[in-house]
């Protein structure tokens, strides 16, 4: 009787763990499913900036990582907990609030290529970042104008800036400027760019080039940004302002706020919402923000 009884117990446990295995192999199949689509997110990372891209065919790019200790539980919103590995990282540049999270990244996700401006540090946040990126062998590419990083399925990222050598130059001068491009979904991805970046890139593009539906707006919203012209140029219909819930810089400027509403822009903030989960089918009119 006790050895008929400890059969059915044994039984029991073999049809239950079969049942969870089956069941977390379905949740796998069913995130590969819902979430392969073209994604955008502005991650909160509080005073700071962490965006995410995944292409239709599943490539992932993370620009930039945020401030120390934030970005890892934020792309757990974004990807599969059995997911350890992204397709590149893009550094915007060498501040902290860009980069700290990425050391975090490097610990726990094997990442393919890294993206830099050019502009320098000497912060030991940026050198300990550099002297991973050696150790583990991954290479590590200039971002230059004219760049186009196909991401599958027809999504598509163009570097705009730096179009030069920036190396001297004070990192938010510096910073990368691209525009990511899915069917008409377009997004404009400025850093923290100023206007004397912003005026290089105005000069060096077509009206057409400029014009996205969806701007992150420059440096946390700070006045040193988005000046009338860029915002003219781009002409967004959405934008997105990544910025920690009172900070000590007062961003987003009321300056800058009242440029994006004078415009007819409507705004998203992540001090306000929280990430900002976009998803597409490549058509503006069908994009989805996911909370």
């Amino acid at each position: 009787m006790n050895s008929e009884g400890s059969m059915k117990k044994y039984w029991l446990l073999i049809f239950t763990l079969g049942l969870l295995i089956i069941t977390v192999f379905l949740i796998c199949l069913d995130w590969q499913n819902t979430h392969r689509q073209f994604t955008f997110a502005m991650l909160e990372v509080g005073q700071g900036d962490g965006l995410f891209i995944q292409s239709p065919t599943g490539t992932q790019v993370l620009v930039d990582g945020g401030p120390p200790n934030q970005i890892l539980g934020r792309l757990s919103q974004v990807m599969s907990p059995f997911d350890r590995s992204i397709d590149a990282i893009i550094i915007t540049n060498p501040d902290q609030d860009h980069i700290s999270g990425f050391l975090d990244v490097l610990k726990f996700y094997k990442v393919g290529e890294v993206f830099e401006s050019g502009t320098w540090s000497d912060s030991k946040i940026y050198q300990n970042l550099e002297d991973e990126i050696k150790s583990k062998n991954i290479p590590d590419i200039l971002a230059k104008r004219g760049m186009r990083l196909d991401l599958g399925g027809g999504a598509v990222l163009d570097i705009l800036f730096p179009d030069r050598d920036v190396s001297g130059w004070q990192t938010n001068d510096g910073s990368v400027v691209a525009k990511l491009t899915y069917g008409n979904t377009s997004i404009m991805l400025t850093g923290d760019a100023t206007k004397l970046s912003e005026r290089i890139v105005l000069s060096e593009n077509t009206p057409q080039q400029m014009k996205s539906n969806i701007l992150k707006v420059g440096h946390h919203g700070s006045n040193t940004s988005t000046s009338p012209e860029f915002l003219q140029a781009v002409a967004p219909t959405l934008a997105l302002i990544s910025v920690g819930q009172d900070n000590k810089y007062g961003h987003p400027k009321q300056e800058t706020l009242n440029e994006l509403l004078q415009a007819g822009v409507k705004i998203f903030r992540t001090d306000q919402l929280g990430s900002i989960i976009l998803k597409s089918d490549g058509k503006i009119e069908n994009f989805k923000f996911i909370k």
